[in-house]
């Protein structure tokens, strides 16, 4: 074990990420700006697509980590029974359920059970398709919808906060099934989806725009929320959540969906084709 992986067991994640979520949304100007322009240094972000290009700006560094788009800057991919890109980021695997169980890294694997917390709700996707999106600090964190669906119930996973980056990815077994997550289930035309927000060290924290923020507080057990009558429908492409501070989307998806060839590690942008409905 790499020192830096180490280092991943015995910090305090909660502490860290509860120091983190209170810096971020100070407004004090000669540290908000500090923080903003070193990740937009760093990152190499482009500022060209904001609805706000200004950095400099924003009221805090949250807000200008959770930025709107250009109305112009993402499109949907045109077509029938698409499935589309939820997020901006990178690949970091895709691929079948086999068995109900889903790739991580190298050597590495988990279920879809252990990663919604529900055995009966993973069944659905026993042998479906899932799609892991990294996201980084250059990026959009505004999470859409890959399909449109309805909100059927939501699930609170208590967990550690694991970095997602892929040195942690390839290192931490079952890493996306440890760490704090939000479970989205929706009922589509072709049947459920889930579309899981996990949130990582430093980072984990999640809106949704039903809810507003989720996350924090932390879970210290499993929370369920029936939103059944609360006619909560987005349509594809729609935004559904962000998280404030970057980490990993994964989409779990029924029998029935073919996922175009995308390669570990490729960008991927909001709106892209991933794959169609096959039947």
């Amino acid at each position: 074990m790499t020192p830096k992986v180490l280092l991943q067991y015995i910090l305090p994640h909660r502490a860290l990420s509860r120091v983190i979520y209170w810096a971020t949304r100070w407004t004090f100007a000669p540290w908000k700006n500090f923080l903003i322009s070193q990740i937009v240094r760093r990152y190499n972000v482009d500022m060209s697509q904001a609805a706000q290009p200004d950095p400099l700006s924003y009221q805090h560094f949250n807000a200008f980590f959770t930025r709107r788009l250009r109305a112009d800057a993402r499109t949907a991919a045109p077509g029938q029974d698409l499935l589309l890109c939820p997020a901006d980021g990178r690949i970091s695997q895709m691929g079948r359920i086999v068995d109900g169980r889903i790739f991580q890294a190298k050597g590495q694997e988990y279920t879809a059970a252990e990663l919604l917390g529900d055995e009966t709700a993973a069944l659905p996707f026993r042998n479906g398709r899932f799609v892991t999106i990294y996201l980084s600090p250059r990026d959009y964190h505004r999470v859409h919808m890959p399909l449109a669906g309805e909100l059927t119930h939501t699930t609170h996973v208590p967990g550690r906060i694991f970095s997602v980056a892929p040195f942690a990815v390839a290192a931490i077994p079952r890493l996306f099934a440890r760490n704090e997550r939000l479970v989205c289930h929706f009922d589509g035309e072709r049947g459920p989806f889930v579309s899981v927000m996990v949130g990582a060290i430093l980072v984990s924290s999640v809106a949704t725009v039903w809810d507003g923020l989720v996350i924090p507080p932390y879970a210290s057990s499993i929370r369920r929320n029936d939103c059944r009558g609360r006619n909560v429908h987005i349509e594809q492409f729609g935004e559904m959540a962000r998280f404030n501070m970057g980490s990993t989307v994964i989409l779990l998806l029924p029998p029935g969906y073919e996922l175009d060839e995308l390669a570990p590690q490729q960008q991927v942008t909001v709106g892209q084709r991933l794959g169609r409905w096959q039947g």
